[in-house]
């Protein structure tokens, strides 16, 4: 199991907590610090089931310079927006917990962390 956080973020240090809690195995990932390449944000896009746009902090100042919020939803500018991510890691959604499982969550809460738990996290 590996959770995604920005030490500076509420919801990271519960999540972390949470599992800390759990007794949960992981490793920490600093991703501002160590950003995820666009292959990695594929892989965990898809373990995620969900979609650039749907992981991503479009109320950011970055996100505003980058006129994110007008980008076009769809499949023909995903990676455009993959690259965007990869390039600006600030702007990904936190926390993300990839369970033992393949699967992952955004465990911006404790059921979203409790759920990749139960996915063999321990």
């Amino acid at each position: 199991m590996e959770i995604w956080i920005n030490p500076a973020c509420s919801k990271c240090r519960a999540a972390t907590r949470l599992l800390d809690e759990e007794g949960a195995s992981y490793t920490v990932r600093r991703y501002l610090d160590d950003p995820p390449t666009a292959a990695e944000l594929r892989a965990v896009l898809e373990r995620l089931s969900l979609e650039p746009w749907d992981i991503t902090r479009t109320a950011e100042p970055e996100a505003k310079e980058l006129g994110l919020k007008e980008w076009p939803r769809e499949g023909a500018h995903r990676d455009r927006w993959i690259e965007a991510l990869a390039a600006h890691p600030g702007l990904i959604q936190r926390p993300i917990v990839t369970a033992d499982d393949g699967t992952a969550v955004v465990g911006r809460t404790d059921e979203a962390v409790r759920e990749a738990l139960g996915r063999g996290g321990k």
